[in-house]
C-alpha cells in the first residue's frame, strides 16, 4: 500500500481517535468508616492494577492516603472538612493548609480536585454559608502562588439545592442560594476551569411504580411538555434538571461532575430496593451512561467525570444498614457484585456475586455509629419557606425525611483489556508504518 503523501498532525491524531476508543474509566469514593478496611497501600496497588477506577475521592485529607497513591497515576481527590472552611478566608491559614495537606505529596500524587466541604449550602450553618466561595477563592490564591494552579477547586452539592427537578425543564435552583451562593460559585468555577459537584442519588427517589425508571431498565419514560423530550432515566432527568438550573443563572457551560452517586446492596427489612440485584443494575447502567459519551438530552455528547458512592462497604457507618452497604468491595476486595470494574474477564452483564441483600457478608446488624465521612447522601427536604425567603443554612440533628426530588453497551465482554490494548497498539504501529515508511 502507498503511503499517504504529507500526513498532516490532525490526520493522524484524527485517525489514532477512532482505533483509540476511550477506555472505560470511573472514579470511586474511598471512605475509612470501617474497622476491618485494608491498609491504604493495598487499596492503591488493588485498584492500580485490578480495576478499571482511575480516580478516587476522599472525605479529609488523609496522609496515609494520599501517600499511599503516590506513582500510581490516579487521580486523588482531597476535602476540607466543613469546619474548616472560615478559617480558610485568612490567605496565610490557607497557605499553610496548602504546605501542610498538598505540598508535601503533591505532584508525585496527582492531586485533582480540593473539594471545599461536603453538602455545605444543605447542612450550614449560616457562617460556613457565607464563607464557602471566598475560602474556594483564597484557596485557589493559594495553590496558584504555589504554582500548584493544575489542582482544581469545587465543592459538592446535594440535590436539595433545587426547587424542583421535574419536569427537568421547570427547574431552578432554591431562591436565596441560586444567587446568594451558587452564582458566584459559578462564576468562580468557570474562571478556574472547574467542575461544578453534585450528588444525584436515584436511590432516594425510589418507589416501586418507577423502579425500572431509577434503575435504567425500560420503562414509560417521563415526558416533559416543555421540551417534548421523554426521559428514559432518573439519572437523565437530574443531570438535566441541574443544568437547566445552571442556565437559568447564565452558566451552562460550566462542566458538571458527578462527585457521588450510588446504590446499597442490603439495608433496613423496610428497603427492600437496597439489595446486590439493584445495585449491579444501577451501577452497571451508570457505567455505560458515563462511559458512552452520549451525554443527556439537553447536554448531548458530554461525558461527566464521575465518582461512585462507595469503594468498600464500611461496618461503622450509620444509622441505617443501608449506609453500611453502599460498597463495590468487601473489605478483603471480593466484590459485591461484578459490573466490570475488574479488570480481568467480566460477566457479559451486570449480576450480584455472593451477597444477599437481607444479609451482605461483612454488615453488622446493629445500629449507630459514626457516619461523618459523608453525609445522608441526596437529602431532598422540601423547602417551606416563602418565596424569596433564604432556604435554611443549617438542619436538624435528626436525618431529614428522604423523599423524591421530582426530582450502547460499552462493556468488553469477556475480552481481556491487557488484550484489547495489545491490539490497539499494534493498529498504532500499523498505522505509523504506513503514514510515515
Amino acid at each position: 500500500m502507498a503511503p499517504l503523501e504529507n500526513p498532516s498532525l490532525h490526520t493522524v491524531l484524527f485517525l489514532l481517535l477512532i482505533i483509540i476508543p476511550a477506555t472505560n474509566s470511573i472514579g470511586v469514593n474511598y471512605g475509612t468508616l470501617g474497622d476491618n478496611l485494608p491498609p491504604p497501600s493495598q487499596v492503591a496497588h488493588f485498584l492500580k492494577t485490578r480495576t478499571v477506577i482511575d480516580r478516587i475521592r476522599i472525605f479529609d485529607v488523609n496522609k496515609d492516603i494520599i501517600k499511599a497513591f503516590a506513582n500510581t497515576g490516579i487521580l486523588v481527590s482531597v476535602t476540607v472538612p466543613n469546619g474548616d472552611i472560615p478559617s480558610l478566608t485568612n490567605p496565610r491559614t490557607a497557605r499553610r493548609w496548602i504546605d501542610a495537606n498538598i505540598k508535601p505529596f503533591y505532584p508525585a500524587t496527582k492531586i485533582h480536585y480540593i473539594c471545599v466541604g461536603t453538602e455545605v449550602l444543605h447542612w450550614g450553618p449560616q457562617n460556613l454559608v457565607d464563607k464557602l466561595v471566598p475560602a474556594m477563592k483564597v484557596l485557589h490564591s493559594a495553590l496558584v502562588k504555589e504554582g500548584f494552579d493544575e489542582i482544581k477547586i469545587s465543592s459538592p452539592h446535594s440535590l436539595g439545592i433545587l426547587l424542583s427537578s421535574d419536569p427537568p425543564s421547570n427547574a431552578s435552583f432554591r431562591p436565596g442560594w441560586d444567587v446568594g451562593n451558587l452564582a458566584p460559585m459559578l462564576q468562580f468555577l468557570k474562571e478556574t476551569k472547574s467542575g461544578f459537584m453534585v450528588n444525584p442519588y436515584t436511590y432516594f427517589g425510589y418507589s416501586p411504580a418507577n423502579a425500572n425508571f431509577c434503575l435504567f431498565k425500560p420503562n414509560p419514560g417521563l415526558f416533559d411538555k416543555a421540551t417534548g423530550i421523554t426521559y428514559t432515566n432518573q439519572f437523565d432527568q437530574l443531570m438535566d434538571a441541574v443544568y437547566v438550573s445552571m442556565k437559568k443563572l447564565g452558566y451552562p457551560d460550566v462542566e458538571i461532575v458527578v462527585a457521588e452517586t450510588g446504590w446499597p446492596s442490603g439495608g433496613d427489612p423496610a428497603n427492600v430496593h437496597a439489595n446486590p440485584v439493584n445495585a449491579a443494575a444501577y451501577i452497571g447502567g451508570l457505567m455505560k451512561k458515563v462511559n458512552s459519551g452520549d451525554g443527556t438530552p439537553l447536554m448531548p455528547g458530554r461525558k461527566f467525570e464521575t465518582y461512585i458512592f462507595a469503594l468498600f462497604n464500611e461496618n461503622l457507618k450509620g444509622p441505617s444498614l443501608d449506609e453500611k452497604n453502599f460498597g463495590l468491595f468487601r473489605p478483603d476486595f471480593t466484590q459485591v457484585y461484578n459490573v466490570g470494574i475488574m479488570h480481568a474477564a467480566q460477566a457479559p452483564s451486570p449480576s450480584p456475586i455472593g451477597a444477599t441483600a437481607d444479609a451482605p457478608a461483612d454488615g453488622p446488624s446493629s445500629s449507630g455509629g459514626p457516619w461523618d465521612d459523608a453525609p445522608f447522601f441526596n437529602k431532598t427536604t422540601p423547602f417551606t419557606g416563602s418565596p424569596g425567603q433564604a432556604p435554611p443554612a443549617s438542619s436538624s440533628t435528626g436525618a431529614p425525611t428522604i423523599v423524591n426530588a421530582n426530582v450502547r453497551d460499552s462493556s468488553l465482554g469477556t475480552t481481556s483489556t491487557n488484550v484489547v490494548l495489545a491490539t490497539r497498539f499494534a493498529s498504532i504501529i500499523i498505522l505509523v508504518m504506513i503514514l510515515f515508511p
